[in-house]
């Protein structure tokens, strides 16, 4: 039997198949070449199965050297003589042993990939493990930089809470190694302080923090989780500081002795008369301000809700803004700070008050106004946001609807079908209601109406 030629392989089909064949070892195989009608050039292995039987196996097609996917003759030589050797070592099942050696070579090939998968499994939760071994400090940046940039004053506030309060106590402690005693200490260091309320403040941002990590694979489990938020600082006790009229006059005769800024004393005649939140009248700008309109907008990036706010100026409360004007018109804010570049700390306000309202046993604190008692109502003490819910409870008193003066305070409607299909806007009812307020505050800081007789609140 002659050996096949490049010659044969190359020639033209004809009308039926055309078979080569040549030995590859004698008695155990044969290289077998095809030329289809259609020009197809296919080699073949025939050999003689251990039953008898003549079994022809593709091994390729024809192609030279440069062709991917195809074999050229010398190749399919080559071929066909492997596996002819395997043929005479006994293994007369020639296909059956190649389809067996594959499938161990794809078993083997699952096998290494599991075993990749398996290594890299391992590898992340090590990483894993290794970012678990972070500080409580670089996980609360990693926090700051996702979570807290998102507030409106960038995390400023609670990240000087956390570097006050948290960081000096827990900071350097690895994230996986802090358990629950650990944040009682730092909510207990504040309890012991007396500020109740910062202790809840810090234990819900820990908490919120934590669960950051466990969100993201750091810790398995939140280590404040058993801690019930009841326990830290007791219960929350709601304010209802209303500030009587008699106090208000009160209030009227002893701010000039308090000898706070004018400023401040404004601030608090318009927290009462506008109702507005402290934080908002503190980053009012002079563009939202319009007094020959009579109207005060609080932009939407400054309101509590995310939602504008039009307050309709009664004469009293523009009367305030006036006076604000003249020492701090030229500004772009109302309330600038001292280098003009950007609104004063709303804490400002809230302290100057607060440091005039200290009962005699406690003194005057260092480098604080040594009008330590000034501002003292017999009701006790009150903040900003007291004249605030001050001013909507005269509201109401002075025959304002309760819905009108929750919308003077610029709340969202909790009855969710309410705030859907109830669209009304109430301007006009709400312009009426600071203007009874304001009136009735004109009657209260008059001094030549010594006999005003207080309105029943309703």
């Amino acid at each position: 039997m002659a050996n096949i030629t490049d010659k044969e392989m190359k020639a033209k089909p004809g009308a039926a198949h055309k078979w080569l064949r040549e030995t590859a070892i004698w008695g155990h195989g044969t290289l077998v070449a095809r030329i289809t009608p259609t020009g197809g050039r296919l080699f073949y292995f025939e050999y003689v199965n251990e039953s008898g039987k003549r079994y022809a196996l593709p091994i390729g097609t024809y192609g030279s050297a440069d062709d991917d996917g195809t074999m050229t003759l010398s190749d399919a030589r080559q071929r066909a003589m492997e596996l002819a050797s395997i043929h005479k070592s006994g293994i007369k099942n020639v296909r059956e042993h190649l389809e067996a050696i594959e499938a161990d070579r794809i078993a083997a090939r699952e096998a290494e990939q599991a075993r990749l998968a398996a290594d890299k499994a391992e590898a992340e939760a090590e990483q894993r493990r290794q970012e678990a071994r972070k500080s409580v400090t670089q996980l609360f940046e990693h926090w700051a930089k996702v979570d807290l940039a998102k507030h409106k004053d960038g995390g400023a506030a609670v990240r000087r809470m956390f570097e006050r309060n948290v960081l000096p106590i827990i900071g350097n402690l690895a994230v996986a190694d802090v358990k629950k005693g650990h944040i009682t200490e730092v909510t207990d260091a504040l309890l012991s302080r007396g500020v109740n309320r910062t202790a809840k403040q810090v234990f819900s941002l820990v908490r919120q923090m934590f669960r950051f990590a466990v969100d993201r694979d750091l810790i398995d489990a939140d280590p404040s989780a058993s801690i019930r938020k009841a326990k830290i600082g007791g219960k929350d006790v709601e304010r209802d500081r209303v500030l009587s009229e008699a106090e208000i006059r009160q209030l009227f005769k002893q701010m000039p002795d308090a000898r706070l800024l004018i400023t401040t004393e404004a601030a608090a005649w318009l927290a009462l008369s506008t109702c507005c939140r402290i934080g908002e009248l503190m980053a009012a700008r002079w563009e939202h301000v319009d007094l020959e309109q009579g109207t005060w907008l609080i932009p939407a990036e400054h309101s509590k809700n995310g939602k504008p706010h039009t307050v309709t100026l009664s004469t009293f409360a523009a009367a305030q803004f006036k006076r604000v004007e003249a020492i701090t018109g030229k500004s772009t804010w109302c309330y600038p700070n001292t280098d003009n570049t950007g609104p004063v700390c709303p804490k400002t306000v809230t302290k100057q008050l607060g440091d005039r309202q200290r009962q005699p046993s406690k003194g005057t604190m260092s480098r604080r106004s040594a009008h330590a008692q000034a501002l003292l109502l017999p009701g006790g003490k009150w903040t900003p946001h007291d004249l605030r819910r001050t001013g909507a409870t005269m509201m109401t008193a002075l025959g304002v609807l309760p819905e009108v003066a929750e919308r003077c305070l610029n709340h969202t409607e909790e009855n969710r079908i309410k705030r859907t299909y109830q669209r009304h806007s109430y301007a006009a009812e709400m312009a009426e209601a600071w203007q009874r307020l304001g009136t009735r505050l004109e009657i209260l800081t008059n001094p030549e109406a010594a006999n005003v007789v207080s309105i029943k609140r309703a």
